[in-house]
């Protein structure tokens, strides 16, 4: 009959354990997930820039002489627009003049050598260079034309060609300006 007692005393041990344990259970199964949600937007960096009207005629020039796009000269002053959606800086460059014998962009005249400068500052409203315009020498790198240029914005910039002191032909030459944006 001891056989019979540890028994009951075993049964009577493991309906006391499950006892303890089940409002454990209970709590686990009173647990719950919850979720929330997040609601992203996101617009890609468009980087753009416009030249109007984009193309210069200096006509036929002397040798050693200049000619430019003020209102004193040409009377085509450039604007460069921010296509894009953030601000930008621009920056613009020059090209050697081709066509015959090629002319080299330089910071002086010289025998085949010309110099293309550009300006956007200055005394003058609407455009800021038909009255004492201040000139910075191109090269074949870029240099800054302006800085933060909000989106929409616009930066005029008026251009001046000095021929060659000497010249190898007498045909036309071409020559590319480049304005670029970069993020600002």
């Amino acid at each position: 009959m001891k056989t019979i007692v540890i028994k009951q005393k075993t049964a009577a041990g493991l309906v006391f354990l499950i006892l303890l344990l089940v409002p454990f259970l209970h709590i686990t199964k009173a647990l719950a997930a919850t979720t929330g949600t997040v609601a992203a937007t996101v617009t890609p960096q468009l980087i753009s820039v416009a030249v109007t009207d984009g193309a210069v005629a200096y006509g036929i020039l002397d040798l050693s002489a200049s000619q430019d796009t003020t209102s004193g000269g040409l009377d085509d002053t450039q604007t460069a627009t921010n296509d894009g959606n953030i601000s930008q800086d621009f920056n613009i460059k020059s090209t050697d003049a081709v066509g015959g014998t090629n002319w080299t962009l330089a910071g002086t005249i010289g025998a085949d050598q010309y110099k293309h400068s550009f300006c956007t500052t200055g005394g003058g409203a609407p455009d800021p260079c038909d009255t004492t315009p201040s000139y910075t020498a191109m090269t074949t790198s870029y240099a800054s034309l302006g800085t933060s240029i909000s989106a929409a914005g616009t930066k005029k910039f008026d251009l001046k060609l000095d021929t060659p002191s000497s010249t190898t032909d007498f045909v036309e030459k071409s020559i590319t300006v480049t304005v670029q944006a970069v993020a600002n």
